[in-house]
């Protein structure tokens, strides 16, 4: 099992990783919130282990941006904070579960391990449907018709952020935020790019859901 560490103390850090490992975890980490966004977006993990408080973005930041783009996977929040207030916006955001500093390595274990029982069973309820195009987030699977669509971790993003916005147009700027988390520069044609790398793929799954373009404004994905 694979998971992903965010944690910017580098001894904390260096502990979490051999006692995950000697657990038989394979651990990946990242030292700030923008890395272990970018990290969490482009590998499937069965749980991430997210500090609160790192540099960049922080870890209710990393939540939000995770859920908005339609990442399931399983989220610890660890962090010294214990108020209340932190904790519910912690689990509202879209975590799993929170522990506080200083905790006990083997609840720590315990509630990882958990988390990713519980994950199993959650497969059911997480199927995107548009149209012909049904889309998987927790399986990173896409089915055009009964055609399997491959995508890049990025073009499974952008078709995640458009299949919860089905029917209503979205901007441009909108969606650079939300798949790349950056401000909108009128210059780049990153977002046009990548959309038509989608819409190429979808095309091979035959007519159907597509994604239309609103002149000016942005883009719509449609159930035919």
């Amino acid at each position: 099992m694979q998971i992903l560490l965010v944690e910017d103390d580098r001894n904390l850090r260096k502990f979490l990783r051999k006692a995950f490992r000697e657990e038989g975890y394979a651990v990946d980490y990242a030292e700030s919130g923008d890395r272990g966004l970018a990290r969490a977006l482009d590998t499937d993990y069965q749980c991430i282990v997210l500090d609160v408080m790192l540099p960049g973005l922080d870890g209710f930041q990393v939540v939000r941006a995770l859920r908005d783009r339609g990442v399931v996977t399983p989220i610890l929040l660890l962090t010294a904070r214990d108020e209340l207030d932190d904790r519910v916006q912690g689990l509202e955001g879209g975590a799993d579960d929170y522990l506080a500093k200083p905790f006990d390595l083997p609840e720590l274990m315990a509630r990882v391990l958990a988390l990713i029982r519980r994950s199993q069973f959650r497969q059911q309820d997480t199927v995107l449907a548009v149209g012909d195009l049904r889309i998987d987030p927790l399986k990173r699977e896409v089915v055009k018709g009964t055609s399997i669509v491959d995508l890049s971790p990025r073009e499974f993003a952008l078709l995640v952020f458009l299949a919860h916005n089905a029917g209503r147009t979205v901007s441009r700027s909108r969606i650079a935020q939300a798949v790349w988390n950056y401000q909108f520069d009128p210059e780049t044609n990153v977002v046009d790019v990548y959309v038509n790398y989608l819409r190429k793929k979808l095309k091979l799954g035959g007519d159907g859901a597509t994604i239309r373009t609103v002149r000016g404004v942005g883009y719509r994905l449609e159930a035919s």
